[in-house]
């Protein structure tokens, strides 16, 4: 899979990672895929809700050991 941006959310909770991702998907061409890593477990469904309610893909999310990686295309 290739990621067109990366960002890193480590150590930030809600509402931030989504805010960051938000603004990154912003700067983005329709199709691109962004990469989010954080550690906040709410990250999961948070990213859910916020790819239902904006119309981008959540393409995958996994979790790492203790990081959380969501994966999302530009509508």
């Amino acid at each position: 899979m290739h990621i067109d941006k990366e960002i890193d959310t480590r150590g930030l909770h809600c509402p931030l990672p989504i805010l960051k991702a938000k603004k990154a998907l912003a700067d983005m061409a329709s199709g691109q895929l962004l990469k989010v890593v954080a550690t906040d477990p709410g990250s999961l469904r948070d990213f859910q809700a916020f790819a239902k309610q904006t119309g981008n893909e959540l393409v995958e999310q996994q979790t790492v050991g203790e990081e959380y990686i969501h994966v999302l295309r530009r509508r």
